[in-house]
């Protein structure tokens, strides 16, 4: 009988591990075998399932976004304690130290991971290093400008989430190019969203600057105030990256079908529903 125990115990022991969702290697530092076309784009709605080795960014708000994974991870950006008319509790908010469009003081004590992008003191940094399976959540700390006009040393972090052997960043509230340090520590990003406003972010030579620097597969555009200020982002870029406008508010991203030639996509922000 023990013999027929150990016996069944290791038939389930594979299964078991099969259980938990790991994470693919990504190649942040590697340019991606990119394959043309742009078919994985499409207006899904953010309740329905992914895929395996896909992820599903939809633009909430501002410079919020909620970043999903084949294995159910709900991630927010710049979070602010709403992201629309519905009952979910995100797995991870991050969150940045500029306008209350941005941060909340106040995020759910139900939420099991808040990172915030400024350490603890003014002035200090913070690091994160979250593993979570499928996906690693890190940061690089940068500069940004305090509420009376001086500089708050490391107020601002761009997260990276590398999952589905993609890395995706968020720049933040980013205030000045990154130095050679931060490019390195930032490394490869296949997906970047990037504020655009021109004024109270980066002017936008210098964005234009960084994220030709970073040549990214895909740029996603936030931050901006009307179609104005998208507009006057969009002629700068235009001569290094093919523009797409995506009929809806998210994409589904993976690393077989990122295009060929870095794409600028245009996401139009919409708030979470439970209607969907």
């Amino acid at each position: 009988m023990l013999r027929l125990f150990l016996f069944l115990s290791l038939l389930a022991a594979p299964a078991l591990a099969q259980q938990q969702p790991t994470r693919t290697p990504s190649h942040c530092r590697a340019l991606a075998d990119a394959a043309p076309g742009l078919e994985y784009t499409q207006r899904a709605s953010w309740t329905a399932p992914l895929p395996d080795e896909t992820v599903r960014i939809r633009y909430i708000a501002h410079a919020s976004f909620l970043i999903q994974s084949a294995g159910g991870l709900n991630m927010v950006t710049d979070f602010t304690g709403f992201i629309g008319s519905v009952d979910m509790i995100p797995d991870v908010v991050t969150m940045n130290h500029a306008h209350s469009t941005h941060w909340t003081a106040s995020p759910d004590p139900a939420i099991p991971h808040v990172l915030p992008g400024w350490g603890a003191e003014f002035g200090t940094g913070i690091d994160h290093e979250l593993e979570l399976g499928e996906v690693l959540i890190r940061n690089v700390s940068t500069d940004i400008r305090s509420a009376y006009g001086g500089t708050e040393t490391e107020g601002n972090s761009i997260f990276i989430f590398e999952m589905a052997g993609l890395c995706i960043g968020h720049l933040g509230h980013l205030h000045h190019e990154p130095t050679a340090e931060q490019y390195a520590a930032i490394g490869r990003l296949d997906v970047v969203m990037a504020a655009v406003d021109g004024g109270m972010t980066v002017d936008l030579p210098t964005m234009t600057r960084i994220l030709q620097r970073l040549r990214s597969s895909i740029v996603i555009p936030m931050h901006w105030f009307g179609e104005t200020t998208l507009q006057r982002f969009l002629a700068d870029m235009q001569e290094d990256f093919q523009v797409v406008r995506v009929p809806g508010s998210s994409i589904e991203v993976s690393m077989d079908r990122l295009p060929g030639r870095p794409t600028i996509m245009v996401l139009h922000p919409e708030w979470l529903r439970d209607t969907e």
